[in-house]
C-alpha cells in the first residue's frame, strides 16, 4: 500500500477585503459587528493526497491559488480551516534566497538557510562541500551576499535549497535561474531527486515540464480543485481552461472560423500587454487565432501535433498584391520560424477599399517545447518598394508543450535504430 506523505482534506484560505483602510478600523470597533468586507477565497475546499516517491505537478492560471497552496504546505502561511499533515522532512524552492541576510556572507547564509529548514550544524557541515560545489561561485562565497550578482545570488540560494537532501521538494518555478549551464545543473538534479524516490511537487506554468517530469497533475482554477489526472488529461483541460471554455468549445470554435459569433478569436487568447503595432495604415490586422488539432483556440499546442495559425485583414485602401506572414520568435527575440504566402507562392488578389481576408497557416509542431512569441503582418510591394501596411510584433505568447526535446531550435524527427552483438565480416 502507498504511503500518503501529504494529505489536505476540505483546506480553505480566506482574506478579508476592504474598499477602504478605515473600514478594517471601523469593523474591528463596531459593537454590533458589522461586517465592512467582502471575503476572497484564495484557496477552496482542497483536497488531496500525494504519495512518497511521486512526482505531482500543480498547474493553473494565475491567481489560481497554486502559491497559496505552496506557501500553506511549506508553513509559511496558515489555513483558515481544513487539515493538512506532512510525513518528512520539506525543502522549498519558492521565493529564492527569502531567508537571506544581505549582510552575511554565502557560508553564513548557507548555515543560516539550514538551519531555517531544520537541520543541526553536523548536518550541514556534511552538505557544505556539494552546496559549494554545486553554486560554483568560487571565493565569493566569503563576501557579503550584497556584493553578489542577481546570477551568483541566485545560484547559491538554489544551491542550498536543494543540496540539504530533504525527503520532499517543493519546486515553484524555480527551475528556470542562471545561465543554461547552471540550469541544465539544476534539471539534473532533479532528475536524480527522482531517482532516488523523493517526493516531489512541481507548480509551473510550462506544460513541457509537466508532460516531462510529472507522475500525477493536479489543476487549480479560482482557488478550487477543478480536476487531477495524468499530464496529458490535465494539459488539454488546462488549454481549455486559458480560454475560458467548456467541453462545447471546439463545437462554437467551428461556428466562429465559419464566420459565425459575435466574439473575436483574439479575445480568447493571452495577449502581450506591451503591443507594437505599426504600419501605413492601409490594411488592419483586425482578429487572429491558433487553433489545436482539435481546432480549439488556445495559446498551447502539443509538439508533433498540427496547428494553424488565422488572422483576419480588413483593407482600407486599394492593395494591389498584399503578403500575409507571420513569425514565432524566442523570448531573447530572436526569430525561430515563419513563413509569409509569397514563400508559399499562394498569392492574393488585388483588395478594394472594405475588403476582408481570412488567411490560414497550418503547419506540424516541431518547435522545441519551451515558451515562444508570435508576431503577424500584412505588407507587400507598392511601386517596387517593400512595404508595411500592418504589423503586430510579439502579438501573443505561444507555448509548446512536448514530452521530448532535442538540441536546437527544432526537432529534426529522427529515427533511431541499435543493433547489438551483430558480426562484421571483412
Amino acid at each position: 500500500m502507498k504511503e500518503v506523505v501529504i494529505s489536505s482534506k476540505n483546506l480553505n484560505k480566506v482574506y478579508k477585503l476592504y474598499n477602504r483602510p478605515s473600514d478594517r478600523l471601523k469593523e474591528s470597533l463596531n459593537i454590533f459587528h458589522k461586517n465592512y468586507h467582502r471575503e476572497h477565497y484564495a484557496l477552496k475546499d482542497i483536497s488531496f493526497d500525494i504519495y512518497k516517491g511521486e512526482t505531482v505537478g500543480i498547474i493553473g492560471t494565475n491567481g489560481a491559488g497554486k502559491s497559496t497552496l505552496l506557501k500553506i504546505i511549506t508553513g509559511v502561511l496558515t489555513p483558515t480551516s481544513g487539515e493538512l499533515s506532512i510525513k518528512g522532512r520539506i525543502s522549498a524552492l519558492l521565493e529564492l534566497g527569502a531567508g537571506f541576510n544581505m549582510d552575511y556572507t554565502g557560508i553564513e547564509n548557507i548555515y543560516l538557510n539550514g538551519t531555517m529548514l531544520g537541520y543541526s550544524k553536523k548536518e550541514i557541515d556534511r552538505k557544505l562541500k556539494d552546496i559549494l560545489d554545486f553554486a560554483d561561485i568560487g571565493d565569493f562565497v566569503y563576501q557579503p551576499v550584497r556584493t553578489y550578482s542577481s546570477g551568483m545570488f541566485v545560484r547559491l540560494a538554489f544551491a542550498s535549497a536543494i543540496n540539504i537532501d530533504p525527503e520532499i521538494l517543493i519546486v515553484d518555478e524555480a527551475l528556470s535561474v542562471g545561465d543554461v549551464f547552471f540550469q541544465a545543473k539544476c534539471y539534473n538534479k532533479f532528475e536524480e531527486f527522482k531517482k532516488m524516490g523523493k517526493t516531489i511537487l512541481l507548480v509551473t506554468h510550462s506544460m513541457s515540464t509537466v508532460m516531462r517530469y510529472c507522475d500525477r497533475v493536479i489543476l487549480l482554477d479560482k482557488g478550487r480543485k477543478l480536476s487531477e489526472g495524468s499530464p496529458a488529461e490535465m494539459t488539454d483541460l488546462y488549454k481549455k481552461v486559458l480560454v475560458g471554455s467548456d467541453g462545447s468549445y471546439e463545437e462554437k470554435n467551428e461556428v466562429t472560423e465559419q464566420g459565425g459569433g459575435s466574439g473575436l478569436w483574439k479575445e480568447s487568447l493571452s495577449l502581450n500587454d506591451v503591443q507594437n503595432s505599426y504600419g501605413n495604415g492601409m490594411a488592419e490586422i483586425i482578429d487572429f487565432g491558433i487553433f489545436d488539432s482539435k481546432k480549439r483556440l488556445t495559446n498551447t499546442v502539443e509538439k508533433g501535433d498540427y496547428f494553424t495559425i488565422k488572422m483576419k485583414v480588413r483593407f482600407k485602401d486599394e492593395v494591389k498584391e498584399p503578403i500575409f506572414a507571420f513569425t514565432v520568435v524566442n523570448l531573447q527575440g530572436l526569430e525561430i520560424t515563419g513563413t509569409n504566402t509569397m514563400y508559399e507562392k499562394a498569392y492574393v488578389d488585388p483588395q478594394k477599399q472594405g475588403d476582408v481576408v481570412t488567411v490560414s497557416f497550418r503547419q506540424k509542431m516541431d518547435i522545441q517545447g519551451g515558451d515562444y512569441l508570435l508576431s503577424l503582418g500584412c505588407t507587400g510591394y507598392a511601386d517596387g518598394e517593400f512595404t508595411v501596411y500592418h504589423r503586430l510584433y510579439e502579438v501573443c505568447g505561444l507555448n509548446v508543450v512536448s514530452e521530448k526535446n532535442t538540441t536546437g531550435f527544432y526537432d529534426m524527427n529522427s529515427k533511431v535504430e541499435i543493433r547489438q552483438g551483430e558480426t562484421i565480416c571483412h
